[in-house]
C-alpha cells in the first residue's frame, strides 16, 4: 500500500512540474536584465514593468479587455442564473437536448467555434467587427460555465425558505430579492469572476471577431513578433497571470461555499 502511496505521490509531483513549471519560469525571466529568456539570469530589474505601464498601446488594450470583461460577466451570469433557476426549479420539456446545445460550446474547439461566429456575423448579417462582436462571442462560451457554478448553489438550497416567504404574503419578484438573491450571492459572485477571467484571457474569438480595437491578449501576441519587445511581454503576461490565478482561486473558495446545503442537518 506504502509503495503504491509513493508511486501515485512520484507521478503527482511529476505531472505538476510538468504542468507549471513553464508558466512558473515566467515571472522570473520577467525580471531578468537581458532581451532573450535563458539561463543564467543576467542580473535583477524592474524596467520591463514600467516599459509596460508606460506604453499607451497596452493601456489602450487593457482597457478594451477589461470593458468587454465586466460587461460579458455581468450579462453570462444574469442568463446563467435564469437557466440555472429553470432547470434546478422545474422538469422542462426536452430539458436534456436544451442543456446539451447550451454547454455545446465548452467541447467545440476554439477555432472552429471562432470561424463560425465569424461567417455568421460578416457574412449573414454583415455585422462590422467591433468591440460587441468580441462580447458577443465571449459571451457563448461563458454563459455555460456561469450556469454549472450557479446549479451547484440552487441545487443545494433549501426551497421551504421561498415557500415561506411566499406564505407570508411577498411576490415572487421580492422572494427572489429578498430570500433567493441573497442565498446564491456566493455562487453569483464566483460566477462574476470566473467569466471575468475567462473573457480577459480568450485570444482565438477575439482575434476572429475584433475589428480595429484590441483586446489584450490580441496586444500580447502581436508583441512576440519584436524580440525588443519580449522582457515587456513576460511583464505583462505575469501580471496576467497573478491577477488570474487570484480570480480564479477566489472564484473557487466561494463556489465551494456555494455547494454547502443550506437545509439543517439534524438536532
Amino acid at each position: 500500500m506504502s509503495k503504491r502511496f509513493d508511486l501515485l505521490t512520484i507521478y503527482g509531483i511529476v505531472f505538476l512540474v510538468f504542468l507549471y513549471a513553464p508558466v512558473l519560469l515566467l515571472p522570473v525571466f520577467s525580471v531578468n536584465d537581458a532581451t532573450v529568456a535563458i539561463f543564467p539570469l543576467k542580473g535583477f530589474t524592474l524596467k520591463a514593468y514600467g516599459q509596460m505601464v508606460n506604453n499607451p498601446a497596452l493601456l489602450a488594450a487593457l482597457k478594451n479587455s477589461l470593458v468587454v470583461a465586466v460587461g460579458v460577466s455581468v450579462v453570462s451570469t444574469a442568463f446563467g442564473l435564469l437557466a440555472a433557476m429553470g432547470v434546478t426549479r422545474y422538469k422542462l420539456p426536452g430539458q436534456g437536448p436544451v442543456m446539451s446545445v447550451i454547454m455545446l460550446p465548452l467541447v467545440v474547439p476554439s477555432i472552429i467555434l471562432a470561424v463560425a461566429l465569424l461567417v455568421l456575423v460578416r457574412q449573414v448579417f454583415d455585422i462590422p467587427l467591433t468591440l460587441w462582436t468580441v462580447a458577443a462571442g465571449h459571451i457563448l462560451i461563458c454563459v455555460p460555465f456561469s450556469m454549472m457554478v450557479l446549479m451547484s448553489r440552487l441545487e443545494g438550497f433549501d426551497r421551504s425558505l421561498e415557500e415561506a416567504s411566499a406564505d407570508l404574503g411577498e411576490s415572487g419578484w421580492m422572494t427572489f430579492w429578498r430570500v433567493t438573491f441573497p442565498i446564491a450571492m456566493p455562487g453569483i459572485v464566483a460566477s462574476l469572476l470566473m467569466c471575468f477571467t475567462i473573457s480577459l484571457d480568450e485570444y482565438v474569438l477575439a482575434f476572429f471577431l475584433s475589428g480595429l480595437d484590441q483586446t489584450l491578449p490580441i496586444f500580447l501576441y502581436g508583441q512576440l513578433r519584436f524580440p525588443q519587445r519580449l522582457p515587456m511581454t513576460l511583464a505583462l503576461g505575469t501580471t496576467i497571470l497573478i491577477v488570474s490565478t487570484i480570480i480564479v482561486i477566489f472564484s473557487e473558495i466561494l463556489r465551494r461555499r456555494g455547494v454547502q446545503s443550506t437545509k439543517p442537518t439534524g438536532l
